[in-house]
Parts: structure tokens; C-alpha cells; sequence
């Protein structure tokens, strides 16, 4: 949807399609986050599929491939693109049992949360920590080989901390993506 301009000669002015002069916001319209239309489409495009090459990418988009680089360098820069993943099977690799257990403090003293992030982190096979507000102060998404190693990861790695008040764990029947940020 992109404004045709016409560069008026006398003046050096701007103007749309029909002579109406531009203001500098139509000229430029606002972004999110300072993002345009072709960094969303950019990261439309490697949300779908990351593994994309970059000459693909640029043809898919629309911009040169020098273009493209720039642009994903400059989203790297930023901290938009704050790294790329590897979807695994769990169960593929061993680790056939997945639980989303929720952890409640006792208190919430400021260096007692932050030493606990670096408890949490360092666990085996603790995939992401959620610190969330509401009635639990963590959600942890684990994946484990056994019923019996679930249990010694929350009683020997959870429980045993002196600050953990509460914890409850629930098994993943199955993980779904869902939509996404770009779908619609």
C-alpha cells in the first residue's frame, strides 16, 4: 500500500498521486517499535522458517539480496533477532516426559529471586523458566526420561531450596505452536 510521489521541481516538495503535498508522517508512517514493512516481512518470513536462505529470503520479500543482509544485520544489532533454535523431538532423544511445574516462594526479596534464576537455569532438563505474576511465582517447562527422574528433579533440585514455599507439577500431554505474532 505504498503512496506514489511525485517530486515537485519549483518548490522541491513532495506530493501524492493526486499533487497533494506529503507530511512528513505520510511520507514516512509510524512503525512498530521503529520497525517498516519490510523488517516485519522479514521477520514474517524466518518466523515461517528460519532455516530460509538469504538470497530466498530477499526474493520472498522483495529487496535486493544485499539489502536483505543489511536489514538482518541491523535487526541482530538492535536485539529484534536475538538468536535462531532447533525444534527437537523430546522423546526422539530420551527424554519422552514433559512437565510444566509451578513454583511458589516464600518471600520475594529481591537477591533471594535473582539467586534463585541462576538455581533454576542450572537444572537438567529444564527447558524455559518463566518468572510470572499471579499466584506462582515460576512456571519451569521440564523434559525428563522417567516419572522417577520428574520426581527427584522436583524434590532434589526445587524442593530443597529454602525459599520455595509451594510447588505443583503437571504432566504435557502434547505441545501445539500456536499462531504466532505474524498470523492474521
Amino acid at each position: 500500500m505504498a503512496k506514489k510521489l511525485r517530486h515537485n521541481e519549483e518548490g522541491g516538495k513532495e506530493s501524492d498521486e493526486r499533487g497533494a503535498p506529503m507530511s512528513a508522517e505520510s511520507k514516512n508512517p509510524p512503525s512498530l517499535n521503529g520497525l517498516d514493512a519490510v523488517d516485519l516481512a522479514l521477520l514474517a518470513e524466518l518466523a515461517a522458517n528460519a532455516r530460509v536462505t538469504g538470497a530466498a529470503l530477499a526474493k520472498r520479500v522483495g529487496v535486493a539480496e544485499s539489502t536483505c543482509a543489511k536489514r538482518m544485520q541491523l535487526l541482530r544489532d538492535r536485539g529484534v533477532i536475538t538468536g535462531f533454535t532447533t525444534q527437537m523431538n523430546l522423546a526422539a532423544l530420551g527424554r519422552p516426559i514433559q512437565a510444566v511445574i509451578a513454583v511458589r516462594l516464600v518471600s520475594h526479596n529481591r537477591d533471594h529471586v535473582l539467586r534463585f534464576h541462576d538455581t533454576l537455569t542450572a537444572i537438567p532438563g529444564v527447558l524455559t523458566v518463566f518468572h510470572v505474576a499471579g499466584e506462582n511465582d515460576y512456571l519451569l517447562h521440564v523434559a525428563v526420561t522417567s516419572p522417577e527422574q520428574l520426581r527427584d528433579l522436583v524434590l532434589e533440585h526445587i524442593n530443597v531450596h529454602p525459599g520455595v514455599r509451594h510447588t505443583e507439577t503437571q504432566l504435557v500431554f502434547s505441545v501445539m505452536p500456536g499462531a504466532g505474532i505474524f498470523a492474521g
